[in-house]
């Protein structure tokens, strides 16, 4: 299987689909993620405070895939905001990655009570003028933490990944990022830990296309645009994660989907959400 791929505004592209790799820490978290990109995956989603740069980076070392086919996103922690506490931070990541260069490095939180994320921007931004880094984005990022960014230094975030999921389908900031050409990627793309799989339209989308779920829920993410980033631990339901290129769901079924909405899950606010 092969994944479709978007362009991003500053000309790089993103595939639609990735890997997130949360928990996949150890060695059979390496054999997970060679596995997965032998399956097709090109886009794997980890962070410095995930723990497991270095298992990414030892499974690209044991890939037969090309680096250039890769897209490896990595994200700065909470407590290295400040314009040389990221240039190191990033160092740091791309030294555990074994990486020459990062494909999309993220701000993980803003954390607006530090006030540093602009400074930490502006690190980033230089980070990308040295080729060091090809894309730059954010995480949990609201609309007016973006504009503040572009009013700042007049540079636009390509990505910013957030919280999104029928049950969170954050309308509203997805509006704002397609009006400035930022792409969508959504963590927690299945709810997990919900009961959003069980839910009756999902059930019955599921059956009436012949697929399931899941899989009804992460073309949900696709037709809306947004990149869904899965993880699981489970190498059949990785390769059925990603297999949602197959089929389309009309705009009455997303629409039915997006009705689900009930609210953020994690408590993770970004006025107000600590992450160090």
């Amino acid at each position: 299987m092969t994944t479709p791929a978007y362009a991003l505004r500053d000309g790089n592209s993103i595939p639609a689909i990735g890997l997130g790799t949360y928990g996949l820490d150890d060695q059979a978290g390496i054999d997970a993620i060679t596995t997965s990109i032998a399956d097709g995956y090109r886009l794997l989603d980890t962070a410095f405070n995930y723990g497991n740069e270095e298992a990414v980076g030892e499974a690209i070392r044991r890939t037969d895939v090309d680096r250039s086919d890769l897209f490896i996103t990595t994200k700065l922690p909470g407590r290295h905001h400040g314009f040389d506490e990221t240039i190191a931070s990033f160092e740091q990541s791309r030294k555990n990655l074994d990486l020459d260069w990062v494909d999309l490095y993220l701000i993980h939180w803003p954390l607006p009570r530090v006030d540093k994320y602009v400074d930490s921007w502006r690190a980033m931004i230089s980070l990308r003028e040295k080729g060091l880094v090809r894309s730059i984005g954010v995480s949990n990022f609201t609309a007016e933490m973006l504009t503040r960014l572009v009013d700042e230094t007049s540079v636009v975030p390509v990505v910013n990944q957030v919280e999104l999921h029928p049950y969170f389908p954050q309308a509203q900031l997805r509006a704002f990022h397609d009006e400035h050409e930022i792409r969508t990627m959504s963590w927690s793309p299945l709810a997990k830990r919900s009961d959003l799989l069980q839910e009756p339209v999902i059930v019955e989308l599921a059956a009436a296309h012949g697929v399931t779920p899941a899989q009804v829920v992460l073309r949900w993410h696709v037709d809306l645009g947004a990149v869904p980033i899965p993880k699981s631990s489970d190498a059949a339901r990785r390769r059925s994660n990603f297999d949602v290129f197959g089929f389309t769901l009309p705009v009455e079924e997303v629409d039915a989907i997006s009705a689900l909405a009930r609210g953020r899950l994690w408590g993770g606010d970004p006025d107000t959400h600590e992450e160090f």
